[in-house]
């Protein structure tokens, strides 16, 4: 602000980027022209969030001058509100200045003089008519340059009596994170917060607004040079949908179409069976000509490199529904009808027509095969490619890949290998606030106006809370998305860029957008961190066991997911009427009820059930209601997506019209009456077709199949190698533990959990988030002592500081130190080092040598 130094001086100055975090910033309006005009903007936009985030209040994204003047070709900026430079300069200097200034801009901005209520109600403008003062000198020597001047509301909200709910909220978030003033000039009884009026305005109401510049002149800003402004954009959608850009890799078409080939070439011979070939055919022909290659070869590679790591990739959701999947081996899914093959000689059988019961190839009896009498191999769940791919194959596959958490990261950095560092980013999230955060807001709002809100009317303060629901609070990142800009194009022409809630120490940049807003427009690769492929990796090194040898019809394992006889516990405390705790999926109370009331005897049949726990109105009061009533048995209800258009082709019915139906039902649409009169036709039972009217959600066939799968692997370490999962239960499931209750054993865990469930069921007390926790350890840790097992004392020599140690000759496990209160996973590490430079021979010692606090000690010693 020293009036001999000009804007264009002080563009040609280089300022540290750090410094210019520290002026004081005016606000700009720049608005897109054009395509090009979009980019620029994205880039200031990401520069003003990256590299020029003021770490000072008002902590505010801001971009330099000259960054703005290098980016400006297809950009309009206007001179934004009286905290702009035009407005400022008005105040404060003289008309030469003020036309310097100008020049600047391509239009200029005046506002009703509601919007400049802040500057006479905070006494820094006299009246109004110093505010029309200041006005009209811009008004003047914007004429004098022939820049035109725009009537702009400045708008924020629609509706006048909207205002209110801004006050509520910049009452508690402020300008930068700073709880907005009080007035201490207002004139009302009630202290005010005043904030402008800034409600969209119709054109007669600002023709009114600028009525003090005569009417000729107030026309001319409000309608003839907005619509100049307006007539200088090109009409543009800033987020295409119309198609998705993916990523190149070269030549990655023929290297899946040659993988899939090879794979399938190897199971089921040369030249392939007369279905494979077609359906592989089919689903490579609509992959390839719209572009998903790529997403199939980067899933590929992904689950290859961690595979070669030795890590597991978990259940991969609805892809199982694709064959190419299956032989990319993106997925262990086979979506096949069931059948037998013989891996040595090539022998298939189709068992749809022999056993048409059959729904899952898992469910097939062992059997030699006719020709060279090897062991056959069965597998085949039956699924339309239709329900992952679309009916043509138009659908853009969304594959999910469940990492183990500890290899996320390392699956993450992958992509940038493949990809390109300037090619990925993570999916960035927008979080609004919550109802029961909005009404903190309006309470506070209700008590800084000097009210008592426990006496003011509660309908009022949920009124008021009403207005902020949903307002943008903080950024963030999807837990897993990766989105990929594809080579020839920037991050720019898609979306801008930033840190997640500004924290500008995160190792990944995210968009600046809601990913949910961007997904149809480029690629989110969604590589989520999940504890079941850990706890599979877990048991596997444990046991030395290959988890893709653990057969899925061993009739100990189903038994558990209807009976705990298998377990062999003689005087069950817990009554569990299945032995599915501790099994993913199966184990939650809701899915364990569900077991209770269908008795699955068939891999089948977990299917079906798995379907029915993760539909919406799928279960409750509808499949539920048809079983208890004996309308239908489990295998007659429905379950998965997928199922609904199986069986109306089995009925009869058309596979186009079976598909819409589906898709229909999944999306809680219900039947069409055109639908229910075909469906009637072809003898589709009544309950049936009530049925599908009732569903909201279903969950699709190749996740069920997925799930399914890793939860008869896990059951069967249950069966076979008890010590082994419960270590990986304990160590990988659990993080509160009652150390002492459970090394104490089965009477000590029964008085805990006695204790902990009387006060569950008290009116007066309340379990933490922590005992609530402790009830499903210990629980697991009961059904394990009953089993004939226990737990060792912690041991300073065994114990290892995160994981339960499997001691066979005691038939027990050792706990890790972390199961200590207090005790930090990095400092129960330092035991362990410590540990290996010789024995510890005091207390004092073990202090000394490691980080262990002496609380740390004490609890040590009283176990």
């Amino acid at each position: 602000d020293h009036p001999g130094i000009t804007h264009e001086d002080l563009g040609k100055l280089q300022v540290n980027a750090e410094n210019i975090k520290h002026f004081r910033p005016t606000h700009v309006v720049a608005l897109a022209k054009d395509k090009e005009g979009l980019k620029q903007l994205y880039k200031l936009v990401s520069l003003s969030h990256i590299d020029y985030l003021s770490d000072v209040a008002p902590k505010v994204p801001r971009v330099p001058r000259g960054k703005l003047q290098e980016l400006r070709s297809h950009l309009l900026l206007g001179s934004a509100c009286f905290n702009g430079d035009v407005f400022r300069t008005a105040r404060y200097y003289n008309e030469d200045r003020l036309k310097e200034v100008m020049k600047f801009y391509d239009y200029i901005e005046i506002q009703p003089l509601a919007n400049y209520s802040w500057l006479v109600n905070m006494g820094e403008c006299e009246d109004n008519e110093e505010v029309i003062k200041y006005i009209k000198d811009i008004v003047k020597a914007a004429d004098d340059l022939g820049i035109p001047v725009c009537a702009t509301s400045d708008c924020h909200y629609v509706k006048k009596a909207d205002k209110k709910f801004r006050d509520v909220f910049i009452s508690a978030k402020g300008i930068g994170g700073v709880p907005h003033p009080l007035n201490p000039y207002s004139r009302s009884r009630i202290p005010r917060f005043d904030n402008p009026d800034q409600h969209f305005l119709t054109t007669p109401e600002m023709l009114e607004a600028m009525s003090f510049l005569g009417e000729e002149k107030a026309y001319e800003i409000t309608v003839t040079n907005t619509n100049k402004i307006a007539d200088a954009i090109e009409t543009m959608v800033p987020l295409p949908n119309t198609k998705l850009y993916t990523p190149k890799i070269e030549n990655c078409e023929q290297e899946l179409t040659d993988m899939v080939y090879k794979k399938a070439k190897s199971i089921y011979g040369d030249p392939l069976p007369e279905l494979i070939q077609t359906r592989l055919e089919t689903e490579l022909n609509g992959i390839i000509s719209n572009g998903f290659s790529v997403i199939y070869y980067i899933a590929h590679k992904l689950i290859k490199k961690t595979n070669e790591d030795g890590y597991i990739v978990g259940s991969r959701g609805s892809v199982g529904s694709s064959l190419v999947a299956t032989m990319a081996n993106i997925t262990e899914v086979n979506p096949l009808p069931p059948h037998y093959i013989c891996k040595h000689c090539h022998h298939l059988e189709w068992v749809n027509e022999t056993q048409p019961d059959i729904r899952s190839g898992f469910d097939l009896p062992d059997k030699k095969c006719p020709i060279c009498g090897e062991e056959m191999h069965h597998d085949g769940q039956n699924i339309p490619f239709q329900t992952f791919l679309g009916f043509n194959a138009e659908k853009v596959p969304d594959i999910d890949l469940n990492f183990p958490p500890d290899y996320q990261a390392k699956a993450h950095a992958e992509t940038k290998v493949l990809l390109g560092p300037d090619n990925v980013f993570r999916a960035g999230t927008i979080s609004g606030v919550e109802e029961k955060t909005a009404f903190g807001f309006a309470r506070g709002y209700i008590e800084r106006l000097g009210l008592n809100p426990d006496e003011y009317p509660r309908a009022k303060i949920a009124y008021l809370a009403s207005g902020c629901v949903g307002t943008k609070r903080t950024t963030g990142q999807h837990p897993g998305g990766i989105v990929v800009v594809p080579s020839d194009y920037e991050v720019y022409d898609f979306t801008p860029v930033q840190y997640p809630a500004d924290d500008m120490d995160a190792a990944w940049k995210t968009t600046h957008f809601d990913f949910h807003s961007i997904h149809d427009t480029i690629l989110k690769l969604d590589l989520l961190g999940h504890v079941d492929p850990q706890a599979l990796k877990m048991m596997a090194d444990l046991t030395g066991i290959d988890i893709t040898t653990i057969p899925m019809n061993d009739q100990k394992v189903l038994s558990l997911f209807s009976s705990s006889k298998a377990l062999g516990i003689k005087h069950d405390y817990l009554q569990n009427k299945t032995g599915a705790m501790g099994i993913p999926e199966f184990g939650t109370e809701n899915s364990r009820r569900i077991l209770e009331e269908t008795l699955p005897t068939k891999f089948s049949d977990l299917v079906i059930i798995s379907g029915l726990s993760h539909g919406t109105n799928v279960w409750s009061g509808n499949a539920e209601k048809l079983i208890q009533d004996g309308t239908a048995t489990l295998r007659e209800v429905i379950g998965c997506r997928d199922d609904i258009m199986t069986y109306l082709i089995g009925q009869g019915i058309e596979s186009k019209i079976s598909f819409a139906i589906m898709e229909d039902v999944r999306k809680g649409k219900g039947l069409k009456p055109e639908y229910v009169e075909i469906m009637k036709a072809h003898k589709v039972p009544d309950f049936y077709i009530n049925s599908c009217n009732l569903i909201k959600y279903m969950f699709p066939k190749g996740h069920a199949v997925a799930y399914v799968t890793m939860a008869v692997r896990v059951g069967y370490f249950k069966i076979y190698y008890p010590l082994e999962f419960y270590a990986t239960f304990f160590s990988v499931r659990c993080d509160q533990y009652d150390i002492q209750a459970m090394i104490k054993g089965e009477q000590a865990i029964i008085t805990r959990l006695d204790e902990l469930k009387l006060k569950s069921r008290s009116k007066t007390e309340k379990l933490s988030p922590k005992e609530t926790e402790q009830i499903k350890t210990l629980s697991m840790a009961l059904e394990m002592v009953q089993r004939g097992y226990k737990f060792e004392n912690i041991n300073l020599e065994k114990s290892d500081p995160v994981n339960f140690v499997v001691n066979h000759e005691n038939k027990s496990l050792i706990p890790p130190f972390r199961t200590l209160d207090g005790l930090g996973e990095n400092n129960a590490k330092t035991v362990a080092e410590a540990r290996k430079d010789g024995p510890f021979h005091s207390r004092e010692e073990l202090l000394r040598r490691t980080k262990l606090t002496s609380t740390n000690v004490e609890d040590l010693a009283k176990l």
